[in-house]
């Protein structure tokens, strides 16, 4: 399918081929009829991938902290790989746009296969031939609305919004500021709220169109004399802020043609240095518009479908959208007058020339069209062909990939390009605009969006599962079943059922498994077991683990999705504490922080008994400074003493002496290492890199830790045996 997308590095805006998406639970594939271009967002973001990576920088001051923080905790070398990996991940295009469902995710609600529908959410509505959708992303368009007025729906509902929170009453007194498309949307919605509306912009044209939807409106310069003369200079009840521009100039007008106690709210992206003396006199209060309603940027409502009680939250931003098309179905709501241009699938990239170098006259609405022509049975699930590459002897490693997020993109896949003897076949991502990203980039001979395509091509013989945690039990069941060698990334299962059924797996299957514990592979991690081994003595560890806080709807902290970050990436420490020791965990207790709005179960200590007398510690926390280096491990065993700070530094003292081992720019954790160790197992016909026994044991402590937490009781762990 062709789809539009915007590389941040480059600035190149391109028509790309992409597999098409296949819906996941509660989610709907769409055959996009119409989208709408975003002008204001769209040009930004277009124009923001046009600068030189200083313009970026001088840009978003914000990105260049974060970036200052991790060189400084992670080097050089790591920091610039991070930074070009970002930039260069492909940006889907587009926000709103209508079509009809032909197909159908697990337990979806409401929607069925014919529907047609207008559609909402950034990489989700965007602009290609095929999108998935999510429920609650979703409006049914009524016949008398076309799709090329249902692609106006999301931008009418950021509208709609910023309507809303200015808490506006019939016979109300409204000024629009900027008569863009969202400044013509808006004052329509005021006009069908039975407002006495006014409009104010820099361009003759668009007050004229303003005037005929039946508003007063003006030029610029002679807004604050019209102000006063129709609200016989009592000023304007509420001011909607509708421009798109860093000037504070809006904002300034808004406040000079409010009324006393008025009602400012900022629906475009405009200047925000505020005149106070003006503010204060008048005692005006200022919002700003997130977005188009209750519900935008909560993941449980967008991706999972959980809708907000009514008696509650009347309007949520799916309300806002069924609101918008009643609107256009009642005839309230005219956008057809609003569409400037034109294009074609095929053609558009010329809609993004139009909006980044405008003529005389700016466009308005720019509307995309999509081919009718009917979903092929054999193209869906998608799959993209890439130029054929040698195909290298049997015993050479054919991988195929289940994944192509951030982790894979920036970690994974540029350290497995590094491994020799690897052939990259078939990579499998849920969007198809990553799996072709990344098949292009790493050198893959395919993309899809249909996983099991990788179980049964024969021309792979080993998988690597990158995917969110809460499928890396079921596709390591897929891959060993389908007769493929399994390299799972970490955890690798949420629950002990799970567990249990990829042990029944591996008990018939003749094939190797390996989870991404990489930091028992590091450089650093080689050199200090060297100095343990010969010691017979129990240890004891600290491990300190500066973890940082994520937001709380990140889907890590999703027991369902993620299963929290002590499953999710303390099993990390809780292996390397086992590979040092060389002996299985055998007891468990965890104590923690009390839970609120910042700490889910991600400040704990974490005590462990080892099967040999050693003690570990693990202290895992979020609420520290994400300045301050991420690890630091002491060892203390037989008269000997090992510090490992960040995988960057190893000191090691014995007999009064002191060994230090250092890297400056680069920080290895392993995750080359581990592959290769992994691929000269299945070459070698085996033993696994890291034994079973470790594998489910470390996965049982980490359900025993999080159990401990819970019940403030020490957890006995008895692993299972493949016996």
């Amino acid at each position: 399918m062709k789809q539009i997308i915007q590389n941040l590095r480059s600035g190149e805006t391109s028509l790309v081929d992409v597999p098409i998406p296949k819906p996941g639970p509660g989610m709907a594939l769409i055959r996009t009829a119409a989208s709408l271009v975003s002008i204001g967002t769209e040009r930004m973001l277009v124009e923001f991938a046009g600068k030189s990576l200083l313009g970026k920088a001088r840009s978003r001051p914000d990105l260049v902290r974060q970036t200052l923080e991790k060189l400084r905790r992670d080097g050089l070398i790591n920091t610039l790989e991070a930074v070009t990996n970002r930039l260069d991940q492909p940006l889907s295009l587009g926000y709103s746009s209508a079509g009809r469902v032909i197909a159908v995710g697990e337990d979806l609600k409401g929607f069925k296969v014919g529907d047609r529908v207008a559609c909402g959410g950034g990489g989700y509505a965007v602009h290609a031939e095929y999108a998935v959708v999510p429920e609650n992303l979703m409006t049914i368009l009524p016949d008398p609305v076309d799709f090329e007025e249902g692609a106006f729906t999301t931008l009418g509902a950021i509208a709609l919004h910023g309507f809303r929170l200015a808490q506006v009453q019939v016979g109300e007194h409204v000024a629009v500021i900027g008569l863009g498309l969202l400044g013509q949307l808006t004052l329509q919605i005021a006009l069908a709220g039975g407002c006495k509306v006014f409009g104010v912009d820099l361009e003759a044209n668009r007050v004229e169109l303003a005037r005929r939807f039946g508003a007063e409106a003006v030029l610029r310069d002679e807004a604050v004399d019209a102000a006063d003369f129709i609200t016989q200079g009592k000023g304007f009840d509420a001011i909607l802020v509708c421009a798109d521009t860093p000037s504070n100039d809006p904002i300034q007008l808004a406040g000079e043609m409010a009324r006393d106690r008025g009602r400012v709210v900022a629906v475009g992206a405009v200047g925000l240095e505020l005149p106070r003396n003006l503010y204060f006199q008048k005692e005006l209060s200022l919002t700003i518009s997130r977005s188009y309603g209750p519900g935008r940027y909560d993941s449980s409502y967008e991706e999972k479908g959980q809708d907000y009680p009514i008696g509650y939250v009347r309007w949520t931003e799916g309300r806002n959208l069924a609101a918008i098309v009643d609107l256009m179905e009642s005839a309230r709501l005219d956008v057809l007058p609003l569409i400037t241009h034109r294009f074609p699938v095929e053609r558009g990239l010329e809609a993004y020339d139009l909006i980044t170098e405008p003529g005389e006259a700016s466009p308005l609405g720019v509307i995309l069209s999509y081919p009718e022509s009917p979903l092929e049975e054999k193209d869906v699930p998608g799959k993209i062909l890439f130029p054929e590459t040698a195909v290298h002897p049997s015993s050479h490693i054919r991988l195929g990939v289940l994944g192509a997020g951030n982790f894979a993109t920036a970690v994974m896949l540029p350290a497995l390009k590094q491994v020799e003897g690897l052939d990259f076949i078939g990579i499998a991502t849920a969007t198809g605009i990553k799996g072709r990203h990344a098949a292009a980039r790493y050198g893959f001979q395919y993309a899809t969006t249909e996983e099991s395509q990788i179980y049964e091509d024969d021309a792979i013989n080993t998988i690597a599962i990158l995917t969110r945690h809460h499928l890396h039990a079921q596709q390591v069941i897929a891959g060993l079943k389908g007769g493929k060698h399994v390299f799972c990334e970490k955890p690798l299962a949420l629950h002990r059922d799970q567990l249990m059924e990829i042990l029944a797996a591996l008990q018939v299957s003749d094939r190797l498994l390996m989870v991404g514990f990489n930091r028992r592979f590091a450089p650093a991690s080689t050199r200090l077991k060297s100095f343990l081994s010969p010691l017979k003595d129990p240890m004891f560890i600290h491990y300190r683990i500066n973890a940082g806080a994520i937001p709380s709807s990140h889907w890590v902290h999703d027991p369902d999705l993620g299963g929290g970050r002590i499953i999710g990436e303390a099993c990390h420490f809780i292996d390397f504490l086992t590979f040092l020791t060389h002996s299985l965990p055998v007891r468990v207790t965890t104590v923690g922080l009390p839970e609120d709005d910042r700490s889910h179960e991600d400040n704990v200590h974490i005590t462990l008994t080892f099967a040999d007398g050693s003690q570990g510690a693990i202290s895992y926390l979020s609420n520290g400074d994400r300045s301050f280096p991420k690890e630091r491990l002491e060892v203390f065993c037989g008269g000997h003493v090992a510090v490992l700070d960040d995988f960057r530094r190893l000191e090691t003292i014995s007999h009064g002496k002191s060994h230090t081992w250092r890297t400056r720019w680069k920080q290895d954790k392993g995750h080359r290492a581990e592959w290769e160790a992994f691929s000269d197992a299945i070459r070698q016909g085996g033993p696994p890199p890291i034994p079973y026994s470790h594998l489910i044991s470390v996965t049982m402590a980490s359900f025993a830790a999080v159990e401990s937490l819970r019940t403030q009781q020490a957890v006995l762990i008895a692993a299972p045996s493949l016996d």
